[in-house]
Parts: structure tokens; sequence; C-alpha cells
């Protein structure tokens, strides 16, 4: 049964029917979230969004406990209040555990996600490990950062998931991640592939879920300046100038000022798929086409 058959009805007429933020009616993490029109428009949008991902990629089958990624960015902040939304209105039947990894970089407020978190009553975990140091040690200068210190971050996640009894790593990469990323994949990689909303890992135990998949960047971040989140810059891979995203951030953002509702076409065009149209042999069997002659199909 997916998501749109388990939620309660009274409570998503609710959601629908809100015009200003009632403060009464949503998880504390709203305090002091403006009550304006507009933001409940922003809020409900994102709701929706996340709602619509989780019911097409089928996200909450067989979940009880979800472990959610908090870098300190403006994303995993946005994920993680509206995760506690749908919770808080009962449409979100799961566990919900905040964890940030501290990676050891220099200077990181090590105070600031323990007494956020704490102060919105979310269980959470932080954990330790210096792989900012390994990461500095491996890659060698004027090298990019990102595709190690994911690897090392991941794993930590994953490991973390797994003492925690959770059935999935959830994190907050949204639109805009996923269309960078296939391009990325596209210029310099040679194949076709992007980041799923839904996949599992390697060893086969645990999900990693993408409930942001159709959000706006632009709307998370208007977003997360509303709701005020202390936010906590990046000092190793959001230090780096001149990295290959960044390029494909500007290429995409240049296509949709020239042609507005370009990303959104292009998200649908992920979701539809035509191997017969494509070059690969692996997903289309070209060499079993045959032609049918009339004398095939006369009775």
């Amino acid at each position: 049964m997916n998501l749109v058959n388990m939620i309660d009805s009274q409570n998503a007429a609710a959601l629908d029917g809100e015009d200003e933020l009632d403060l009464s009616t949503v998880h504390p993490v709203f305090a002091r979230a403006p009550r304006s029109v507009s933001f409940n428009k922003l809020r409900k949008r994102l709701i929706r969004q996340v709602r619509q991902a989780m019911s097409d990629f089928d996200m909450l089958k067989g979940q009880q406990r979800w472990l959610v990624g908090l870098s300190g960015g403006k994303d995993s902040y946005g994920l993680l209040a509206i995760l506690l939304d749908l919770q808080w209105r009962g449409l979100l039947p799961v566990e919900l555990v905040a964890c940030n990894l501290d990676q050891g970089q220099p200077n990181f407020p090590k105070h600031v996600l323990p007494e956020y978190l704490a102060s919105i009553g979310v269980k959470h975990r932080i954990e330790y490990r210096d792989t900012y140091s390994i990461v500095k040690e491996k890659v060698p200068s004027g090298g990019t950062y990102c595709s190690l210190c994911s690897r090392l971050r991941r794993g930590n996640l994953y490991r973390i998931a797994r003492e925690e009894g959770c059935d999935a790593l959830v994190l907050g990469h949204h639109r805009e991640d996923i269309l960078e990323t296939f391009f990325m994949n596209f210029f310099h990689g040679g194949r076709l592939s992007a980041m799923p909303a839904k996949l599992l890992n390697d060893d086969k135990d645990l999900f990693v879920l993408r409930p942001l998949a159709y959000a706006a960047e632009e709307d998370m971040a208007r977003f997360a300046q509303a709701m005020e989140f202390p936010i906590i810059p990046c000092d190793l891979c959001g230090s780096q100038d001149g990295l290959q995203r960044n390029a494909m951030k500007e290429m995409l953002a240049g296509i949709e000022a020239k042609m507005p509702g370009r990303k959104d076409a292009m998200l649908r065009a992920l979701a539809h798929v035509d191997p017969s149209h494509l070059l690969d042999p692996k997903l289309f069997d070209f060499a079993g086409l045959a032609v049918t002659t009339p004398s095939q199909t006369d009775g």
C-alpha cells in the first residue's frame, strides 16, 4: 500500500485547506516560522512534492525507522522539518533519528546542531569521525574533495543507521542535485545516470531515500531563510571553486533563465526512458529485431 492510500484523509484535507500557517497544528520546529500566506504556500508545495516522491517510489514499504542525515546545510534542515511536519500530522508512520557526522573540519561549531535538535525535541545522534584529515591527506593539491569525502561520509552513515536499527538513510538531495549529477555523468562519465530517489545499498541491507527529489533548490533556500535555520557552511567541498558540479549548476541556471520550466521537463524526462531509442544493447534487444513480411502475417 503506498503513501496516498495510507494517509488519514481528514489530516490531508486539513493540510490542503490551510491558508496562513497555524502554529497550533504543526510541529514545534515551526515555532519561529512566518505565519504568512506566501510561506504556507511554499511549505504546502514542498510537502506535496515530498508526499508525491514517497508515493511514486514506494518509500514507506516495510519502513519503521529512518536515519535522517543532517549536514547543517539548508537542504537537510528543510528535509527534517518537512518530515517532522508530516509525522506530526500522522502522515508519516516512521520513527525519525537525526544524525550529524562531525567530520573534523576546522572551526566546526560543534554546539549548533545538538542545541538546535534538543530545542525542537528531535531524537538525534552526533558522531565524530575525522574524515577531513583523511581527505586532505589523500587528495592532491588542486584536486576535488567531493568524491572521497562523500564515500567516507556515506560509509559512516550506513554504519550508524545499522547501529540505530534503521531501515533507511534519508538524504536531502533535491531536483537540482539530481539534474547536476545527470549532466556530470553525461559530460564527464560517458553514461546516463543520476541520483535515484530510492536506492538499495551494495550490502542490500539499507535503503537510501531522497524525498526531496521533486523539490526545487530555490524553494529549499527560501524555506531555510524563512525558518531561520542555523546554517553551518562547509569548509571542505563547499570551499572549493571551479568544481564540475558548479559548472553544471551554472549551465542549468542559464537554460532555465532562457527557457523557464526546462528543469522540470528534464526531471520528467528521467522518469520517461525509452530504451529502444537509445544505444545500449544491454537495455534493449536490438539484435532480436526482425521485420515481419506480409506472408508471415497472412492467415
